[in-house]
């Protein structure tokens, strides 16, 4: 019993050997095998061995490293699944620099795909710096369809709607919802679904593999508000009801309810699609969407998210 406890810890000790020779000092398994007298194919066997008993630990010495970790416990922490975090950049202030590029990166792996993918796309500026950072594609066989309204409150074309900008980089059918994003009445609303064109795009909306989705905040300058489609009045009422973000106009609250009436009655975008039957990602970063992101990561109104590291880092924070 004592010789074979002996034997262990000799191997055990030829391991950490191999393996210091290896992660700290950088020799090849060729170099280990001639400074331990072994085979290459025992130094490779030790050098192994050393990582699975936990005698060496590795550590990427690279900003992705630190990415990698954060987004490993993002998904873990709201059971997500898929999750990309890029670097922070701490001089600028930009709230799309390196999501808009992931993004970007996330929709072409999408579109290269051989079979016929459904893409349905939200709205914002988040997705459109996205979209502006596509590779010109050709994609007949695939579908994108939008799940917000393009038209704005002074009747032109919404400017932050994307799926014209996507169809024609990508060459992709594209499906517009031709609607104001949001209408008048909760009856003009009801209305204006009942079109067959309509309800043919809301079908189509349905079934799409892959959502792409921007996510904007309910503060002083709330997307919604600076662009004119709610007013002061109805900004302040989502406020005091205690919205926290909005998803192609969807106001929900710090649980990620959707908040009964005030605007939610009159919003003509599509429902979100299946996060079961599908993949849903949201493209957010920056402080002052942190409460909409938590709530909606919480709520699992997405499934997946591309974010920032300084943005992954306060949703790991305990609240």
């Amino acid at each position: 019993m004592a010789q074979r406890t002996d034997s262990s810890n000799t191997r055990l000790d030829e391991a950490a050997r191999a393996g210091w020779l290896y992660y700290v000092a950088g020799n090849t398994q060729e170099e280990i095998a001639a400074k331990l007298g072994i085979s290459r194919q025992t130094a490779q066997r030790l050098v192994s061995l050393s990582v699975s008993e936990g005698l060496i630990k590795v550590r990427l010495d690279h900003p992705i490293g630190r990415c990698l970790d954060l987004a490993s416990r993002l998904k873990s922490r709201f059971a997500l699944d898929f999750v990309e975090v890029v670097p922070s950049d701490p001089t600028s202030s930009s709230t799309t620099i390196g999501v808009a590029e992931a993004a970007a990166a996330e929709i072409e792996r999408w579109l290269r795909r051989p079979e016929p993918v459904v893409m349905a796309v939200g709205t914002g500026r988040t997705l459109k710096a996205a979209i502006e950072q596509l590779t010109p594609m050709d994609c007949p066989h695939h579908k994108v369809v939008s799940l917000t309204g393009n038209i704005a409150p002074d009747g032109s074309a919404a400017y932050y709607n994307v799926i014209f900008n996507i169809a024609d980089t990508v060459k992709a059918r594209s499906f517009p919802m031709p609607l104001p994003v949001i209408a008048s009445s909760a009856r003009e609303r009801a209305l204006l679904h009942d079109q067959p064109m309509i309800r043919q795009t809301l079908a189509l909306a349905a079934t799409a593999n892959v959502t792409f989705v921007g996510m904007g905040d309910i503060g002083p300058e709330a997307p919604l508000y600076l662009d004119g489609f709610i007013s002061d009045e109805e900004l302040k009422s989502l406020q005091k009801a205690g919205a926290v973000g909005e998803i192609c106009g969807w106001a929900f609250d710090a649980d990620g309810r959707l908040i009964d009436g005030i605007i939610n009655d009159r919003v003509a975008s599509a429902p979100i699609p299946s996060r079961e039957r599908s993949q849903v990602i949201a493209i957010a970063m920056g402080e002052k969407k942190l409460p909409g992101m938590r709530a909606m990561l919480n709520r699992r109104l997405v499934n997946g998210i591309i974010t920032d590291e300084r943005s992954a880092e306060g949703l790991l924070r305990t609240p």
